[in-house]
C-alpha cells in the first residue's frame, strides 16, 4: 500500500498547494483517508476545549496524521485542507452548519463524531453530491453578527429610547401578576436610563461557567438575575426575541469579541409585534450587553452596557456593515456514522 503520509512529508507540499485531482500520485483516495483519518483521531480527548481551540487542536493533528507540516495558523481558505479538497466539521449533534457558501459537489466533506463524553468516535467522508443529497429543503439561515469592542468601563451608549418607547415608560412600576414574557404595558415599562440604573449592580457578579460549550446555561443564569433585579416575581426564558418581551430587553453575555445576533438585526427597522395598535420595531429593542471574562471556573462580570437597537451599530459594529452571515442547516440520519 501506498505509503502516503511518507510521500506527502518527502514532498514538502503543504495543506494550501494547488487542489490535486484523483490522478495525482499524493492524493488521498477517500477509503484510505478515511481509515487514517479514524486511526488517528477516534478517541482524541477534547474536554474541556473551547469550540475555536478543538477546531485548531484537530486540524493540527490531521496534518500530523497525513504528513503535512502545521502552519502557523490555520487560514479560512475553502476548502480548509486545499490540496487534499476536503473540509472537517466536528459534531457533537446530528445538525450540519455549513457558512457562507453552496455545497460543492465536487469537495469532500469529513464529519468527525464527537460523543457526550466529548471523545471523537467516528469518522466518516462523504462528496458533495452526497452531501447535497441529505439537505431536503435547500433553506438558508441567516445570522446576524457584531464587534465586541472594549469599551473600558460600563456606559449608557443611548441617552434616551426612541420615540414609540418613551411613550411607554414611567418610574413607579408593579409587576405584581405580571411575567416577563407578556405583552409590554403601557406605563410599565422602565426608561432606558432607569435600566442602566438598576442593572449596572451586576458588575463584578460571578457566574458559573459550566464549561465551554453551555453557552446558552450562562446566558439563562444572567437572565434569571436580571428578572430578579427588576422586579419579576417569576422567571421566563422561551427562547423568543426578545428575551424579557415585557420591557423589550434582549440580553447577551459576552466572554469573545463576537456578538451573535441571531435572525434580527438591531438597526434595520423590522416591524416585530403590535400591542393596542402601537408596533414596535427592532430598532425599539434595548440591548444589555454584559462584558464578561472567563477566571477558574467562573464568568466574572467586568461591564455592563446599555443601548438600544437604533444605536446599536454606532458602538458594535455590525459584520460587513449590514451583511448577513448564512448558514445551510442539514440534519445529518441518525446512522450517519454507523
Amino acid at each position: 500500500m501506498v505509503d502516503y503520509k511518507f510521500k506527502i512529508t518527502e514532498s514538502g507540499q503543504s495543506i494550501y498547494g494547488e487542489i490535486m485531482s484523483s490522478s495525482d500520485s499524493l492524493y488521498i483516495p477517500c477509503d484510505i483517508l478515511s481509515q487514517m483519518l479514524a486511526d488517528g483521531l477516534i478517541g482524541m480527548d477534547l474536554h474541556g476545549f473551547a469550540l475555536r481551540t478543538r477546531s485548531k487542536i484537530v486540524k493540527t493533528k490531521i496534518c500530523e496524521i497525513l504528513g503535512y507540516s502545521v502552519p502557523k495558523s490555520f487560514k479560512k481558505t475553502q476548502p480548509r485542507f486545499l490540496s487534499q479538497n476536503f473540509d472537517i466539521y466536528i459534531q457533537k449533534r446530528m445538525n450540519v452548519q455549513i457558512w457562507n457558501e453552496e455545497i460543492d459537489p465536487n469537495r469532500r466533506y469529513v464529519f468527525i463524531q464527537v460523543n457526550t463524553d466529548d471523545i471523537i468516535s467516528g469518522i466518516r467522508i462523504i462528496n458533495g453530491d452526497q452531501l447535497a443529497e441529505l439537505d431536503k429543503t435547500g433553506t438558508l439561515t441567516t445570522k446576524y453578527q457584531a464587534t465586541m469592542p472594549n469599551l473600558g468601563k460600563s456606559s449608557l451608549l443611548s441617552n434616551d429610547d426612541t420615540k414609540r418607547v418613551a411613550g411607554w415608560c414611567d418610574k413607579l412600576i408593579d409587576f405584581n401578576n405580571i411575567r416577563p414574557n407578556s405583552a409590554p404595558i403601557k406605563g410599565k415599562l422602565f426608561s432606558i436610563s432607569d435600566l442602566f440604573s438598576r442593572i449596572s449592580c451586576l458588575e463584578g457578579e460571578v457566574l458559573p461557567h459550566l464549561g465551554y460549550l453551555q453557552e446558552r446555561n450562562r446566558a439563562a443564569k444572567l437572565h434569571r438575575i436580571i428578572c430578579e433585579i427588576l422586579g419579576y416575581r417569576s422567571f421566563e426564558d422561551d427562547g423568543t426575541y426578545p428575551d424579557i418581551l415585557n420591557q423589550l430587553i434582549e440580553i447577551k453575555l459576552q466572554t469573545s469579541p463576537t456578538i451573535d445576533l441571531g435572525l434580527h438585526s438591531p438597526d434595520d427597522n423590522t416591524a416585530l409585534f403590535s400591542i393596542n395598535g402601537q408596533e414596535f420595531r427592532s430598532r425599539d429593542i434595548r440591548y444589555i450587553i454584559v462584558d464578561g471574562f472567563v477566571e477558574s471556573s467562573n464568568v466574572i462580570i467586568k461591564y455592563i452596557h446599555i443601548v438600544n437597537g437604533r444605536d446599536f451599530p454606532k458602538h458594535f459594529p455590525l459584520f460587513g456593515g449590514n451583511v448577513q452571515n448564512s448558514k445551510l442547516q442539514i440534519p445529518l440520519p441518525s446512522d450517519f456514522f454507523s
